[in-house]
């Protein structure tokens, strides 16, 4: 899915991010193989909507320039604190290129191993794909419904990526597998330390030997 979102060309560069923030603005650049770098101003609001819909990894539409851009998030900094974008570095896409990039993933179903009380442990949470910008995912899916027993482990070649989409990350590495979870015995809990119980008695009987 493509997202667009209408920009304007910034001319006052030296204008801190915290000021243009107050503005409701975020200031950006873009540039790519074939185009040279830009200084851009982003709507703040718009492009917080677009990241919590489409992630950092949406495919954007960047009009309000001489020509509309097809751009990828490249980097992008937040406020330590209050997590705000403060700055974004957009990639110009080439037309008919393919791009690779890192995609979140997404855990759905339900786990019998889940339900007979084992813990579900997510070992990834993103892979890395090659795709046409146009098929480019925000997300994969993966169904953790195949987790039936205890020690079971979904890995990457068990991921269903769309039409159009490879995942490059190797698929041998595991995703997610179902663990027991550990509990201390009763013997472990009940039983009593006898070394320390020795180390005790011994201690006591020594100053009752030096009290007489």
């Amino acid at each position: 899915m493509q997202h667009r979102l209408t920009v304007s060309p910034r001319t006052t560069v030296g204008k801190s991010s915290v000021a243009l923030n107050k503005e409701g603005a975020l200031p950006a650049v873009v540039y790519g193989p074939k185009q040279e770098a830009i200084s851009i101003t982003v709507p703040l609001p718009e492009f917080e909507a677009l990241l919590r819909h489409g992630g950092e990894s949406a495919l954007i539409e960047l009009q309000g320039l001489e020509k509309p851009l097809q751009v990828q998030i490249h980097a992008l900094d937040r406020d330590p604190v209050t997590h705000v974008p403060r700055h974004a570095d957009f990639y110009a896409v080439e037309k008919g290129a393919k791009v690779t990039m890192t995609v979140p993933l997404s855990f759905v179903g339900d786990s019998m191993a889940m339900k007979l009380g084992a813990n579900l442990v997510k070992v990834l949470h993103e892979v890395e794909i090659e795709s046409d910008p146009s098929k480019l995912p925000s997300e994969i899916e993966v169904d953790i419904s195949a987790l039936a027993a205890l020690g079971d482990q979904i890995h990457v070649s068990d991921l269903k990526a769309p039409a159009g989409v490879e995942i490059l990350t190797s698929g041998e590495d595991v995703v997610a597998l179902a663990q027991a979870v550990e509990e201390e015995s009763e013997e472990d809990s009940a039983a009593p330390d006898m070394d320390a119980i020795e180390v005790e008695k011994k201690g006591k009987e020594e100053t009752e030997e030096e009290a007489a």
